[in-house]
Order: C-alpha cells, then structure tokens, then sequence
C-alpha cells in the first residue's frame, strides 16, 4: 500500500514540474499561495521524501518496483508433469 501511495505522489511531483518547466506555474504554491508557505514545504517534503523511498525500494528490489503485494500462483505439480 506505501509503495502504491509513494508512487502516485512521486507522479504527482513529476506533473508538478512538468507544469513548472513548461507553463512556469507551480500547482502547489498555486494552492497555498508562495513556495515559501508552511503548507507548500510540507507538500514539497512528502513528495520528496516519497521519490527517496520509491527508489530506496527500487534498489533494494534489484530493479523491479511492485506496486501490489500479490505474488504468481505456483502451478500444481500435475500441470508439471504433463
């Protein structure tokens, strides 16, 4: 569920500076008024420190990032047999 969480805020964070090096408009300073606004830092810490985790996990993951925590059946050792 983190890792779901983090990675739609870390896209979130991208959209944000798409929006920032395309249109020079910042959506979260947009909302709270400046960049410089308690709110906005907040803002701005969560999803950063959402990027440092979805590549912490990432990394630890060899690479493969699981948004969901279900795993492959394992196939009955008849279907092996055949």
């Amino acid at each position: 569920m983190w890792r779901l969480i983090g990675f739609i805020l870390l896209v979130l964070g991208g959209i944000n500076w798409l929006m920032i090096g395309a249109l020079q408009y910042d959506f979260v300073a947009g909302i709270f008024g400046t960049q410089a606004n308690i709110f906005s830092r907040i803002i701005y810490i969560i999803i950063g420190a959402a990027g440092i985790y979805i590549a912490f996990v990432t990394l630890i993951n060899k690479g493969k990032l699981k948004l969901f925590g279900y795993k492959k059946k394992k196939q009955k050792k008849d279907d092996e047999n055949d």
